[in-house]
């Protein structure tokens, strides 16, 4: 027979279960707006029934668990795509300062000096005795110099932001390797209970999806201890349970950065730098080795013939004292014991000679000696800007470099396109989570009202045994 006593037992759970489902609604209120939080659930289940005579009695709810309302199959695509976003925006980004360094339509940039050059030796071809033309020639050629060595020294400091945008993320990642080891202690601390780590995993899910958005990572978790273990790349192990590996960074002489983990201080060094291809590291690598490297050495090529062409026909010519032609363009070229050129051409070496700087009279226009009015070489020279010279003899100079600038732009544009239509399908993934994980103030506030309700009813059944007891004792006075 069922005892009064066993309704108060019934009464004071279902207001432990009433009070502990009221607090996870607050929680999932509070939560409303916290990156990465998971809805929580509270599993109401059946307290064990007790024999009373024939008959099972029944003795009230418990909880069984509070879990959080989540997808790991959904996680891992918003992680994936979260990564394919990060790698896609960071190469925007890198691929429009490159594009706004070779501009030519807001700016008279290198495209424009190059036309006025040889436009400069056209004036010179209708005035060959005239001094005002030979003048607007070397002007034209310095400023030509300058405007080389201006979008030389631009693609450096390009190459030079994505090595420190590179070294950055290398330290957040770091950072937030560290963060995720101490979270893997706590999910372990948690669940070895019993527990569900639900606050935990949900920050160190979303810990996870930061670090792919930085680099290529992949990562497994422990059935047992609930940790998750994560290698950077291909061989950079990152995260190891409760405890992480530093990755590295380190200047090479040729500017650029590489990427290397160190499991032991002072130890052997792993190069890791080609194992990312993903995340905004990967895109500051592709763009920095590719697109930068390709720009800087057309710029550098494009510089080289110019100077070098301009160079041969001017040497053939004769100027105004009837003396032979000289290099137009130092090369800085430096030469060994037999006369052969000795290391590689640099636009930061290149200048205008000084003979022609410090005398205009030493342009060589004539084609012989005592030859006034002469310009044939002046012609030859104006007119090798539509000679096609570059790219095995299929572009000339300004078909050279226009074509360079429009690569940069297509694949600025193209890029563009692919960031937006990720973007799209980031946002379906993220609606698709928020459906499912996310946190409805409606349905909480009914939930807030059920509980409530049901707190209020197992309350008076405690009043309603309260009042049999105080009737069974009083019976005890008539």
């Amino acid at each position: 027979m069922a005892k009064i006593h066993g309704l108060l037992d019934v009464g004071r759970r279902g207001l432990a279960v009433s009070q502990t489902a009221m607090n996870t609604t607050s929680h999932n209120i509070a939560n409303k707006t916290t990156e990465g939080y998971s809805r929580q659930r509270v599993d109401i289940e059946s307290n064990p029934a007790i024999n009373s005579g024939n008959h099972r009695m029944g003795t009230g709810s418990k909880i069984g668990a509070i879990s959080r309302t989540n997808s790991p199959w959904l996680e891992k695509q918003v992680e994936r795509e979260g990564s394919e976003f990060a790698f896609l925006d960071s190469k925007a980004g890198a691929l429009g300062r490159l594009e706004s360094v070779m501009n030519e339509q807001s700016v008279k940039g290198l495209n424009n000096a190059i036309s006025e050059f040889f436009n400069s030796f056209r004036e010179l071809a209708n005035s060959p005795e005239s001094a005002v033309p030979r003048t607007q020639v070397r002007e034209s050629a310095k400023q030509l110099i300058k405007n080389f060595q201006d979008a030389n020294t631009q693609i450096r400091s390009v190459t030079t932001e994505l090595n420190k945008s590179i070294e950055a993320n290398v330290n957040e990642v770091n950072s937030l390797a560290k963060e995720i080891s101490g979270l893997n202690e706590k999910v372990m601390q948690v669940e070895i209970s019993g527990a569900h780590a639900n606050d935990e995993r949900d920050k160190r899910d979303l810990l996870v999806k930061k670090l792919s958005e930085k680099i290529d990572i992949s990562y497994a978790e422990d059935s047992k201890t609930g940790m998750l273990s994560i290698t950077a790349g291909k061989t950079g192990i990152l995260v190891s349970g409760n405890t992480f590996a530093s990755m590295r960074t380190d200047f090479l002489p040729d500017g650029s950065t590489q990427i290397y983990t160190q499991p032991n201080e002072g130890g052997a060094k792993f190069e890791i730098t080609d194992q990312f291809k993903r995340g905004a590291i990967g895109a500051a690598l592709e763009v920095r080795s590719t697109t930068v490297v390709d720009m800087a050495e057309s710029l550098n090529e494009l510089a080289y013939t110019i100077a070098s062409e301009v160079n041969n026909v001017h040497l053939e010519g004769f100027d105004r004292y009837n003396q032979q032609g000289t290099s137009f363009f130092d090369m800085g070229r430096q030469y060994d014991e037999d006369g052969n050129v000795s290391g590689d051409f640099s636009i930061d070496s290149l200048k205008l000679n000084k003979q022609i700087e410090k005398d205009v009279g030493r342009i060589a226009i004539a084609a012989k000696a005592n030859a006034p009015g002469d310009n044939t070489v002046a012609n030859t020279l104006h007119s090798l800007q539509f000679k096609t010279m570059m790219s095995n003899g299929k572009n000339t100079f300004d078909d050279f470099y226009n074509k360079k600038v429009a690569e940069v732009g297509l694949l600025s544009k193209q890029i563009g396109s692919e960031l937006e239509s990720q973007k799209f399908s980031m946002d379906q993934l993220n609606n698709m989570r928020e459906s499912l994980s996310g946190v409805s103030l409606d349905e909480e506030a009914a939930k807030m009202i059920e509980y409530q309700k049901s707190f209020e009813a197992s309350a008076r059944m405690i009043r309603t045994a309260d009042e049999m007891f105080e009737t069974i004792i009083n019976l005890k006075r008539y």
